[in-house]
Protein backbone atom coordinates (compact mmCIF):
# COMPACT_ATOMS: atom_id res chain seq x y z
CA UNK A 1 0.00 0.00 0.00
CA UNK A 2 1.45 3.65 -0.90
CA UNK A 3 -0.19 6.58 1.36
CA UNK A 4 1.26 10.01 -0.02
CA UNK A 5 0.96 13.61 1.69
CA UNK A 6 1.86 16.82 -0.10
CA UNK A 7 1.48 19.90 1.82
CA UNK A 8 2.58 23.19 2.75
CA UNK A 9 4.10 24.33 5.71
CA UNK A 10 4.27 27.81 7.23
CA UNK A 11 7.64 28.01 8.53
CA UNK A 12 11.21 28.16 6.96
CA UNK A 13 12.35 24.41 5.61
CA UNK A 14 15.47 24.62 8.09
CA UNK A 15 12.50 24.56 11.12
CA UNK A 16 10.74 21.67 8.83
CA UNK A 17 13.53 19.98 8.91
CA UNK A 18 14.40 20.17 12.87
CA UNK A 19 11.34 19.17 13.62
CA UNK A 20 11.70 16.08 11.17
CA UNK A 21 14.58 14.78 13.30
CA UNK A 22 12.66 15.78 17.06
CA UNK A 23 10.97 13.24 18.92
CA UNK A 24 8.63 15.36 20.57
CA UNK A 25 7.58 16.90 17.22
CA UNK A 26 6.89 13.46 16.39
CA UNK A 27 4.67 12.49 19.47
CA UNK A 28 2.47 15.61 19.09
CA UNK A 29 2.23 14.97 15.89
CA UNK A 30 0.67 11.46 16.46
CA UNK A 31 -1.14 12.50 19.68
CA UNK A 32 -3.71 11.77 21.14
CA UNK A 33 -3.98 8.07 19.08
CA UNK A 34 -0.37 7.40 20.12
CA UNK A 35 2.41 7.88 21.74
CA UNK A 36 6.24 6.68 21.70
CA UNK A 37 8.24 5.73 24.78
CA UNK A 38 11.76 4.83 24.50
CA UNK A 39 13.19 1.39 25.22
CA UNK A 40 16.71 2.25 25.33
CA UNK A 41 18.99 3.59 27.99
CA UNK A 42 19.02 7.19 28.49
CA UNK A 43 15.76 7.98 26.74
CA UNK A 44 14.63 9.43 23.41
CA UNK A 45 17.07 12.02 22.39
CA UNK A 46 16.54 16.03 21.56
CA UNK A 47 17.26 14.80 18.10
CA UNK A 48 17.09 12.08 16.28
CA UNK A 49 20.67 10.65 14.51
CA UNK A 50 20.79 8.40 11.99
CA UNK A 51 20.76 4.85 13.03
CA UNK A 52 18.23 2.46 14.79
CA UNK A 53 15.68 3.70 17.75
CA UNK A 54 13.41 0.93 19.60
CA UNK A 55 9.95 2.65 20.63
CA UNK A 56 7.61 1.12 22.64
CA UNK A 57 4.15 2.67 21.34
CA UNK A 58 1.20 3.55 23.15
CA UNK A 59 -2.46 3.44 22.34
CA UNK A 60 -3.84 6.71 23.27
CA UNK A 61 -0.48 8.17 25.38
CA UNK A 62 -1.21 5.15 28.06
CA UNK A 63 -1.67 1.82 26.66
CA UNK A 64 1.52 -0.24 25.45
CA UNK A 65 0.54 -2.07 22.27
CA UNK A 66 3.89 -3.15 20.91
CA UNK A 67 7.27 -2.35 19.99
CA UNK A 68 9.07 -0.68 17.09
CA UNK A 69 12.46 -0.17 15.85
CA UNK A 70 12.99 2.85 13.62
CA UNK A 71 15.94 3.16 11.29
CA UNK A 72 16.23 6.68 10.23
CA UNK A 73 18.70 7.52 7.14
CA UNK A 74 19.05 10.69 5.45
CA UNK A 75 19.76 9.51 1.83
CA UNK A 76 21.78 11.24 -0.06
CA UNK A 77 21.74 12.29 -3.95
CA UNK A 78 18.46 14.20 -3.74
CA UNK A 79 17.67 17.44 -6.45
CA UNK A 80 19.58 20.76 -4.51
CA UNK A 81 17.61 22.04 -1.68
CA UNK A 82 15.80 18.73 -1.10
CA UNK A 83 16.13 17.28 2.59
CA UNK A 84 14.71 14.02 3.32
CA UNK A 85 14.44 11.86 6.70
CA UNK A 86 13.50 7.80 5.59
CA UNK A 87 12.53 5.35 8.10
CA UNK A 88 13.54 2.03 7.29
CA UNK A 89 12.45 0.22 10.70
CA UNK A 90 9.31 -1.55 11.05
CA UNK A 91 7.20 -2.66 13.96
CA UNK A 92 8.02 -5.95 15.83
CA UNK A 93 5.41 -6.88 18.40
CA UNK A 94 1.51 -5.66 18.88
CA UNK A 95 -1.18 -5.23 16.00
CA UNK A 96 1.26 -2.63 14.14
CA UNK A 97 3.65 -6.46 13.77
CA UNK A 98 1.48 -6.90 10.85
CA UNK A 99 2.91 -4.53 8.39
CA UNK A 100 5.18 -7.24 7.42
CA UNK A 101 7.02 -4.52 5.39
CA UNK A 102 7.69 -0.45 6.00
CA UNK A 103 9.50 2.32 4.02
CA UNK A 104 8.51 6.15 5.32
CA UNK A 105 10.10 9.28 3.41
CA UNK A 106 9.11 12.50 4.08
CA UNK A 107 11.22 15.23 1.85
CA UNK A 108 10.93 19.13 2.70
CA UNK A 109 12.07 21.95 0.24
CA UNK A 110 11.82 25.53 -0.03
CA UNK A 111 9.02 27.11 -1.51
CA UNK A 112 9.22 30.62 -3.26
CA UNK A 113 7.49 32.74 -0.51
CA UNK A 114 10.12 31.11 2.38
CA UNK A 115 7.56 28.43 3.40
CA UNK A 116 8.12 24.59 2.96
CA UNK A 117 6.76 21.91 0.74
CA UNK A 118 6.66 18.55 2.62
CA UNK A 119 6.20 15.46 1.09
CA UNK A 120 5.45 12.29 2.30
CA UNK A 121 5.14 9.04 1.26
CA UNK A 122 4.67 5.44 3.12
CA UNK A 123 4.82 2.38 1.18
CA UNK A 124 3.92 -0.36 3.55
CA UNK A 125 2.84 -3.83 3.64
CA UNK A 126 0.75 -6.04 5.29
CA UNK A 127 -0.26 -9.21 3.11
CA UNK A 128 -3.27 -10.42 2.71
CA UNK A 129 -4.40 -7.47 5.07
CA UNK A 130 -4.09 -4.53 2.57
CA UNK A 131 -6.85 -3.88 2.35
CA UNK A 132 -7.99 -3.71 5.56
CA UNK A 133 -5.02 -1.70 6.64
CA UNK A 134 -5.38 1.19 4.36
CA UNK A 135 -8.13 2.95 5.29
CA UNK A 136 -7.36 3.43 8.96
CA UNK A 137 -3.49 4.14 7.59
CA UNK A 138 -4.84 6.50 5.10
CA UNK A 139 -6.53 8.40 8.06
CA UNK A 140 -4.27 8.51 10.28
CA UNK A 141 -1.88 10.16 7.97
CA UNK A 142 -4.17 12.54 7.26
CA UNK A 143 -4.40 13.32 10.85
CA UNK A 144 -1.10 13.67 10.46
CA UNK A 145 -0.89 16.06 8.16
CA UNK A 146 -3.58 18.02 10.21
CA UNK A 147 -1.28 18.13 12.78
CA UNK A 148 1.71 19.41 10.54
CA UNK A 149 -0.15 22.21 9.25
CA UNK A 150 -1.01 23.60 12.99
CA UNK A 151 2.26 22.86 14.44
CA UNK A 152 4.32 24.05 11.64
CA UNK A 153 3.69 28.00 12.14
CA UNK A 154 5.33 27.34 15.74
CA UNK A 155 8.69 25.52 14.67
CA UNK A 156 11.84 28.18 14.55
CA UNK A 157 15.24 26.91 13.76
CA UNK A 158 18.12 29.41 15.33
CA UNK A 159 21.58 28.32 14.31
CA UNK A 160 24.16 28.13 16.71
CA UNK A 161 25.25 31.23 17.75
CA UNK A 162 22.34 33.53 15.77
CA UNK A 163 20.11 33.31 18.68
CA UNK A 164 18.04 37.15 18.94
CA UNK A 165 19.03 37.53 22.58
CA UNK A 166 20.52 40.59 23.49
CA UNK A 167 23.84 40.31 25.08
CA UNK A 168 23.76 41.45 28.76
CA UNK A 169 24.72 44.90 30.06
CA UNK A 170 27.29 45.18 32.77
CA UNK A 171 27.44 47.74 35.69
CA UNK A 172 29.85 48.39 38.44
CA UNK A 173 26.81 49.89 40.13
CA UNK A 174 24.32 53.00 39.63
CA UNK A 175 26.24 55.85 37.34
CA UNK A 176 25.85 59.27 39.14
CA UNK A 177 25.96 62.17 37.36
CA UNK A 178 26.66 65.77 39.36
CA UNK A 179 26.83 69.30 38.10
CA UNK A 180 27.56 72.03 40.51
Amino acid sequence: MRVLLKLTLDTTPDAAWRALRSPAVLREVVAPWLDFESVEPGGLPTMWPDGPHRLRVLAFRRFAVGEERVELTSPGGLPEGVRMLRDGGSPLTGPFAAFGSWDHRMAVSALPDGRTLYRDQLRASAGALDPLAWYPTWAFWQWRGLRLRQLAPSWRFDPPGTADVSPPTHSSGPTHSSQE
